[in-house]
């Protein structure tokens, strides 16, 4: 017991104790996730999010000097959103002869998502910045806080309803894809990606490649058509 706290000391004033712990926490999650099957519930992300909330709170550790550490974990978030391009090029001929059907539906998901969130938030009295900063929530983060900050939300908070979105739509995805009797991986990955960006297709890309590449594909347009319409959106709406 002193050995593992004084590593736990010696962790605490590196910021290795950020990678460390974040690291863990994923381990943990992962193997959690094998053993059930990769039941709906067991989602690696929530559960690593879980561990990492309780590590924290128990030691005392800020989220500061966690951080410090956990900034390499984030810098990936990037080459991991592009690595999604080698399923979709695997996919590309797919793609290309059902891109008109592709669009008009993406453009009616990220239309939706958006709308719903601002007049259900701005409905239960909410002010302007938190419907603007809500408003692109199915948006992958950099997008999406880029989006809010523009428009005068607060990009803070945009981080965190996509986060909530994300982790959502990768709990639900899949059993409510059963339940509704959908069976095409191109249709389930378009629908992750646009709902719920990058946490909802990295769900997906672990049943089938195919509805990773589209999930992909979602968050790339998504994110574009989002930047697009929510400008207007919000002279419309507010």
């Amino acid at each position: 017991m002193s050995g593992l706290y004084h590593a736990w000391v010696y962790l605490q004033s590196e910021p290795l104790l950020g990678l460390t712990a974040t690291l863990l926490a994923w381990q943990a999650a992962s193997w959690l996730d094998e053993r059930t099957g990769h039941a709906a519930w067991s989602n690696p992300i929530m559960i690593a999010i879980i561990l990492l909330a309780l590590v924290l709170i128990a030691s005392g550790t800020s989220y500061r000097s966690y951080f410090n550490g956990a900034q390499y974990v984030q810098f990936l978030l990037g080459p991991a959103t592009v690595a999604l391009a080698v399923p979709m090029y695997a996919n590309l001929g797919t793609i290309r002869r059902n891109f008109i059907p592709i669009l008009l539906s993406m453009t009616a998901g990220s239309a939706v998502a958006a709308i719903s969130a601002m007049l259900i938030v701005e409905a239960l009295g909410a002010p302007r910045t938190v419907v603007i900063s809500i408003a692109p929530k199915s948006v992958t983060t950099p997008i999406a806080m880029g989006i809010s900050q523009d428009l005068g939300g607060l990009p803070a908070l945009t981080a965190i309803f996509v986060l909530i979105t994300g982790i959502f739509g990768g709990l639900i995805a899949l059993p409510l894809f059963r339940l509704l009797g959908i069976r095409d991986r191109r249709a389930q990955g378009l629908a992750g990606g646009t709902a719920a960006h990058g946490l909802a297709t990295a769900r997906l890309l672990l049943e089938s490649d195919t509805a990773g590449a589209f999930g992909g594909l979602a968050i790339g347009l998504n994110g574009l058509i989002t930047a697009i319409m929510v400008p207007l959106f919000i002279r419309w709406l507010l």
